[in-house]
């Protein structure tokens, strides 16, 4: 019989399989559709430098360093291998609830409906409220048009937006910035969506990436989308010149070029949502590590306040 990324599944048979009709959701406060009580932005960590920890482990540093909760990698050699999500996710949503923390978040492999467990991570988050998901990475071929590449890219994301739709969860593309990444220019990935509606897929949006990409030209692509915000993204970086020319190096959070007046138009947007500290600099270990994630967070407080 083949897998769930062998071949594609219906909305119909997606739905039926699981008999998760949006009705019987069990949202958290945070996922829900209705009224929100929350405050206006979850300030939350992305797992990826600690995702060797335990659940419980995981719940405590949550704690510790203040965050509301998390972005978990559910994604080939991340926290949690997709085929796993239905036995390890929930484990990690009880630890961090015991916590008053949640999952905001989870990074995915996804990128199409056969995408192998696809199923099988949508329809766990769906049981457990999460609704927000960050897709897996598309490149541009060198040797292949770019138009031509948007093309093959745009049906797999109708299908995923549909699915989204069916079981209430929100789809959301990364911008990384690289010549070899669709979502680099922010551009490309707005022709494809701009006809979707953003309350089931949208962007991740990384204002270090785009700022990397963008030089002076980031709040162009800012208020492109974020109409479509479904998460937010930050991190730092500066240009720093090696033997071979210019490279962007992540560092802390308000030591690079990334400007807080990005959070001045956000606090002025319609957008309401999680706010994620994605670290890419060497943030240590131990007490290290805890006091570069606790460094990064009062930082965005204050851009914040």
């Amino acid at each position: 019989m083949p897998s769930d990324g062998q071949r594609f599944v219906s909305r119909r048979e997606f739905l039926a399989k699981g008999t998760l009709a949006a009705s019987a959701f069990t949202f958290s406060a945070h996922a829900s559709f209705g009224a929100d009580t929350t405050p206006r932005f979850s300030l939350i960590g992305f797992t990826k430098p600690f995702q060797k920890l335990t659940a419980e482990q995981t719940a405590e540093l949550v704690a510790t360093v203040g965050w509301d909760g998390i972005e978990i990698p559910v994604r080939a050699k991340g926290q949690i291998e997709p085929e796993r999500a239905p036995d390890e996710l929930p484990k990690f949503a009880e630890a961090l609830r015991r916590q008053k923390r949640d999952i905001y978040l989870v990074a995915t492999d996804i990128t199409s409906m056969k995408t192998p467990h696809t199923e099988t991570v949508l329809r766990t988050m769906a049981r457990l409220g999460i609704r927000r998901f960050r897709l897996g990475h598309f490149t541009y071929p060198a040797d292949k048009s770019p138009a031509d590449r948007l093309k093959e890219i745009a049906p797999a994301l109708k299908d995923i937006a549909d699915a989204c739709k069916d079981l209430g969860l929100q789809a959301g593309f990364q911008n990384h910035s690289g010549r070899q990444y669709v979502g680099a220019p922010v551009w490309d990935v707005f022709s494809m969506i701009r006809d979707f509606d953003p309350r089931y897929i949208g962007f991740c949006f990384d204002i270090g990436h785009a700022t990397v990409e963008g030089g002076l030209s980031w709040p162009t692509e800012a208020r492109l989308a974020e109409p479509f915000y479904t998460a937010v993204i930050v991190k730092d970086f500066y240009w720093k010149k090696e033997a071979n020319g210019w490279k962007d190096t992540w560092c802390p959070l308000g030591e690079g070029m990334v400007s807080r007046t990005f959070f001045d138009r956000l606090k002025k947007s319609s957008y309401r949502g999680p706010i994620g500290q994605h670290h890419e600099y060497n943030v240590g270990e131990g007490q290290q590590l805890i006091a570069n994630l606790q460094y990064d967070l009062k930082v965005l407080k204050d851009w914040l306040a």
